[in-house]
């Protein structure tokens, strides 16, 4: 239990956004509290990435975020880049490599980064209470009142860092809607982001039949399209394609999915057509997507016909199965597997330079509890930084 009573901040979270909020305070000499009711710091950069934590891309721009607003992100994203973020890496020795898309991770782990967070706030004289449930929270003069169990603690500023409703296993809440909605603050609608689709009984049985099967694919809804790779599974579709166009759907659209990015299916099924006449439509497919999908694909549209018996337009009609797939999901896996959540704190309630609540003065919000959301790759965790960097230049 602390000894201390007041703070000049007090962080709710102790995850990426609240530590490293806790650190750009301390580095301006603010005495400064994280409260979690978490047993240990940032659970979630401990599990992400495979354990690698996929920390920043170095493509973070506007354009990678999901928000009612999108232009808010801006202020922050540009005052705090992912190459601020690569020199603190850098600065304290973490080797690290980039993969696909920008991406970067720990070259070894990611408690590499979990100790940059937990060692950075304690270096610049945060206290970081575990094991601590926030009880209530009120106004206490000009800052504000936050009851725990082992204490009451009162501070001028007050950081809502406690995230979304994503991965409840490692302990979400919606406690910072909570707190938000209580100083009369909007929130957008809470949704699983970056998450599988699922499917109705009928829709899932030829989708179940090629659990394990993956492909380069487009996956396109509303407007947008992501080229990465896609996953059958025994519960519908995963793969990152599919995680990354499910932040952009919504109950009762269409995706349309290219099961052969980069191919030309319609030509090189005309051009076997000529050199293997003989041969199956099945086995024809075969020569641009995995051999059980292929089959798949051959049964559903005209079976076991040679390739001599199919015309142009029939050779057509294949291909556009192929590059145009069109579903619906009958919904998502849910916050069991989301990996982010969309929505949140309203964008037009706080300052998109400081993260500051207009109606509740000294009340900041960042990280995933704002509604702002990145793609998968890096980007929310980059979001996390440069929320937590605008709101600690300022608490």
């Amino acid at each position: 239990m602390s000894t201390k009573t007041h703070y000049d901040v007090i962080i709710l979270g102790a995850g990426a956004a609240g530590l490293f909020c806790a650190i750009e305070a301390g580095q301006r000499g603010r005495r400064v509290m994280v409260i979690d009711h978490a047993a240990k710091p940032a659970e979630k950069v401990r599990i992400s990435g495979g354990g690698r934590c996929n920390f920043t891309n170095l493509h973070a721009a506007p354009d990678n975020f999901v928000s009612g607003n999108p232009h808010f992100c801006k202020s922050a994203l540009s005052r705090f880049t992912q190459y601020d973020f690569l020199e603190r890496v850098e600065a304290r020795g973490i080797s690290w490599h980039e993969k696909t898309l920008g991406q970067l991770f720990c070259d070894n782990t990611s408690r590499d980064i979990v100790d940059l967070l937990v060692v950075g706030a304690k270096a610049q004289g945060a206290e970081i209470w575990l094991n601590s449930d926030v009880n209530t929270v009120s106004r206490d003069g000009a800052g504000y009142r936050v009851e725990t169990y082992v204490g009451s603690y009162t501070c001028a500023s007050l950081v809502l860092a406690t995230g979304g409703l994503s991965i409840p296993k490692m302990g979400a809440t919606g406690l910072a809607y909570d707190i938000a909605r209580q100083f009369g603050l909007n929130i957008i609608e809470p949704r699983a982001g970056l998450v599988p689709f699922t499917f109705h009984e009928n829709a899932l049985e030829p989708i179940k039949a090629l659990a394990g099967v993956g492909v380069q694919a487009r996956a396109s809804c509303n407007g947008m399209s992501f080229d990465e790779g896609a996953l059958f599974t025994h519960r519908g579709l995963s793969g990152p394609a599919i995680l990354q166009i499910s932040s952009y759907w919504r109950d009762g659209d269409d995706v349309v999915i290219d099961l052969a990015l980069g191919e030309d299916v319609f030509g090189k099924l005309k051009a076997l057509r000529g050199e293997s006449p003989k041969q199956i439509l099945s086995n024809a497919l075969a020569t641009v997507l995995p051999k059980r999908l292929a089959a798949q694909i051959g049964q559903e549209t005209f079976g076991d016909m040679r390739m001599a018996d199919l015309s142009d337009a029939k050779l057509q009609s294949i291909a556009a199965r192929v590059h145009e797939w069109r579903i619906r999901p009958d919904g998502t896996e849910g916050w069991r597997t989301a990996e982010v959540t969309l929505g949140g704190v309203d964008t037009a309630e706080l300052s998109s330079r400081t993260m500051e609540a207009s109606k509740a003065p000294g009340l900041y919000v960042i990280g995933e509890a704002v509604d702002v959301t990145g793609w998968l790759g890096g980007f929310n965790f980059q979001w996390a930084w440069s929320s937590a960097w605008a709101a600690g230049q300022v608490v």
